[in-house]
């Protein structure tokens, strides 16, 4: 299967321009709070849903948790969403010559059919950007920025951009990163408000949060307003997925699943083939 390809915008940019946008209309904004537990309400007795931090405590009429991979850190939450880590390479700027054998233009971003995912895209400043999955899931859900520099999985990602486009093979790589995203034992995303407790959540983006956070944020609005649309009739409205499994069987399975995708997309490279591995592990784990 050939690359499939997409325009792009720029994460941080999006977010920070969200930012001044919501606080031009008079939210208020505090960063480096680090929430611990989140607390129901019970409407018919009048409480309503809180939120405890290392700075004290938040109490409002709707608390939405949308944290998505680092969701693991709240307290009875570890089962709900596993951290799962992407980490990404960029090259220094190419020349003229490389720009030309390798085609396209900047901020058309592309991935291909492989079963652990790459995608890349080439930067305004002529660099290459790219990533993919493949980094282990770390026991007990942990999260740690020192996961987000993994030389093993980075290196890997410069090989397989090289087998990808041969022509950057010169090129040196400057820059190493990642981060984590969340995904429900279902892969399926969703979105849930309950009026009682006040409580909503959205998340299980599995990486595609980018987009569909925004869809998310609109629909999550419509329900704490209690208003009909059709945002509030898509499928993913009250979709509960099932916990993940406690350790050790969740290191075990998450892990194992990174190696036979792994292991999948190597059988159909060299037959040409699906595989059969990874169309049993797809209905193992509802993917």
């Amino acid at each position: 299967m050939g690359p499939k390809r997409w325009r792009s915008l720029h994460p941080a940019r999006l977010a920070r321009g969200l930012a001044t946008a919501v606080e031009a209309q008079g939210a208020l904004l505090f960063e480096q709070t680090r929430a611990t537990t989140v607390v129901p309400g019970d409407a018919e007795r009048g409480s309503r849903p809180s939120i405890r931090t290392w700075r004290g405590d938040v109490t409002a009429d709707a608390v939405i948790v949308a944290t998505e991979g680092y969701t693991s850190l709240l307290e009875g939450r570890h089962r709900d969403v596993v951290p799962l880590y992407s980490l990404m390479i960029a090259t220094e700027p190419l020349g003229d010559e490389v720009l030309g054998a390798v085609g396209g233009s900047s901020g058309v971003t592309f991935t291909d059919g492989r079963h652990l995912l790459v995608y890349g895209q080439r930067t305004a400043d002529g660099r290459f950007a790219f990533g993919g999955r493949g980094a282990p899931y770390h026991f007990a859900s942990r999260i740690s920025p020192d996961f987000d520099r993994l030389a093993s999985v980075h290196d890997a990602l410069a090989r397989t951009l090289v087998e990808l486009f041969p022509a950057v093979r010169k090129a040196a790589v400057t820059h190493r990163w990642g981060g984590c995203l969340g995904v429900h034992r279902d892969w399926h995303p969703s979105v849930r408000f309950d009026r009682r407790s006040g409580l909503g959540i959205a998340g299980g983006y599995a990486g595609d949060g980018v987009s569909t956070t925004n869809l998310a944020g609109r629909t999550l609005a419509d329900l704490v307003l209690g208003e009909d649309s059709d945002l509030t009739t898509l499928c993913w409205v009250g979709h509960r997925s099932p916990r993940w499994e406690p350790e050790p069987l969740r290191f075990a399975g998450v892990n194992a699943g990174l190696i036979a995708m792994s292991a999948a997309d190597r059988a159909e490279q060299r037959s040409g083939r699906p595989s059969r591995l990874a169309s049993a592990f797809g209905r193992l784990t509802g993917g």
